[in-house]
C-alpha cells in the first residue's frame, strides 16, 4: 500500500488559508476523499503502520492538513461512555459548522497537538465544553447534527478551526500560556 497524502507543516501558507466549502449534493469522489482522510488517520493508529511509514500519531485530520483546501474533517479515537463502555468516536464530515457552543470551557491539561506542527507550542488552550456541530456525514450519507461534550467536542473545535486557517497555538495567551479559567473543566 502506499499512502495518498503527505502532511502540510505549519510553515506552509496553505494552512492560514479559509477553505471552501465542498458542492452540494455531495459527490462519491468528495465522499471517497473523505474516507481517504480517514484511512490516513487510522494508520496513523496502528503502531506497525506508523513504523514502516514515519507516521505521527492522530485522532483528528482536517483537509487542509494534506493539501486540499475544503472543507472536510475526520475524527477517530475510543472513548468510554458514562457507564464506563469502550465506544468508537468516527466522524467523517463535510462542510462541518458549530451552530451552538456552551458557556462552559474546557481544556487538556497537557495542551494540545497537531500532526501538521512539529513545534511543541506550551499553554493551555480553552474550548467550549459541549458544541452542536452541522455537518454532512459521509459515512451515513445525510446532514446530521452532533452534539459533543469535552475531549470529543475539543478534537472536533481543533480541526474545525484547520478549516478557517486557524492552528491550536493561535488560542494560547501569549502573556500568560498557563491561565486558569475558574471552572473550566480539565482534561
Amino acid at each position: 500500500m502506499k499512502l495518498k497524502f503527505n502532511i502540510v507543516k505549519d510553515t506552509s501558507k496553505s494552512l492560514r488559508q479559509k477553505c471552501e466549502p465542498i458542492p452540494q449534493p455531495v459527490s462519491e469522489e468528495d465522499i471517497a476523499f473523505v474516507n481517504d482522510m480517514a484511512e490516513y488517520l487510522l494508520l496513523s493508529q496502528d503502531e506497525e503502520a506508523r513504523k514502516k511509514y514515519n507516521l505521527r500519531e492522530g485522532v483528528g485530520l482536517a483537509a487542509p492538513q494534506i493539501g486540499r483546501n475544503v472543507k472536510a474533517l475526520v475524527v477517530h479515537f475510543s472513548s468510554e461512555d458514562e457507564d464506563g463502555n469502550e465506544v468508537i468516536i468516527d466522524h467523517r464530515l463535510i462542510n462541518p459548522r458549530i451552530i451552538s457552543e456552551s458557556v462552559k470551557l474546557c481544556y487538556l491539561s497537557g495542551g494540545e497537538g497537531c500532526l501538521s506542527v512539529d513545534k511543541e507550542h506550551e499553554g493551555y488552550i480553552y474550548r467550549h465544553y459541549k458544541i452542536i456541530v452541522d455537518a454532512f456525514d459521509a459515512t451515513k450519507r445525510k446532514q446530521v447534527k452532533i452534539t459533543a461534550r469535552g475531549y470529543e467536542a475539543i478534537v472536533l473545535q481543533h480541526e474545525i478551526d484547520h478549516l478557517g486557517g486557524v492552528l491550536f497555538y493561535d488560542h494560547i495567551d501569549k502573556n500568560d500560556p498557563f491561565k486558569v479559567i475558574p471552572d473550566a473543566v480539565r482534561f
